[in-house]
């Protein structure tokens, strides 16, 4: 499958953002729909990976600026990874480390030196293969374990 990643622009871009994050994290994984969606979102910087016909099959999101900085507690130059979300059908063809390095290079160009994300526990070895490392204890986000993990850009 031929997908490109691009920064999504505009309403009909967000709206394939969102349609990817429902089946993944509402459908599929149960995550309550007030839950999903938050004030980080109009904000961010939404990547959209779309296949050959246009349709959607991943996204991701970059926080930066003020709000990296709230969430990280303050760390100058990380940036935040989230929302990484991959529909079935484009599972296991490497477009979930693609939109990962997607984010990365999109937080270099705002200067950032550091990523942080917040992994589910059972995609820990995901981020590890590529570099990431856990810190601290894991916790509860909207009922899945989760546990902070970082790496150095």
């Amino acid at each position: 499958m031929t997908v490109t990643i691009r920064v999504a622009r505009g309403e009909a871009d967000l709206a394939l953002v969102h349609e990817v994050r429902r089946e993944v994290f509402i459908v599929e994984q149960g995550i309550a729909e007030e839950e999903e969606w938050d004030d980080l979102d109009p904000t961010s910087e939404h990547l959209l990976a779309v296949g050959p016909e246009g349709e959607p099959v991943g996204t991701a999101r970059l926080i930066f600026g003020e709000q990296a900085l709230g969430i990280t507690g303050g760390v100058a130059g990380r940036v935040l990874l989230g929302r990484l979300a991959v529909l079935k059908t484009a599972r296991g063809t490497g477009l979930g480390a693609e939109l990962v390095r997607a984010v990365e290079a999109a937080g270099r160009e705002r200067g950032a030196r550091e990523m942080e994300l917040h992994a589910q526990v059972q995609a820990l070895g995901f981020y590890e293969r590529l570099g990431y490392a856990a810190e601290g204890p894991v916790y509860d986000d909207a009922g899945i374990p989760h546990r902070t993990m970082t790496r150095v850009l």
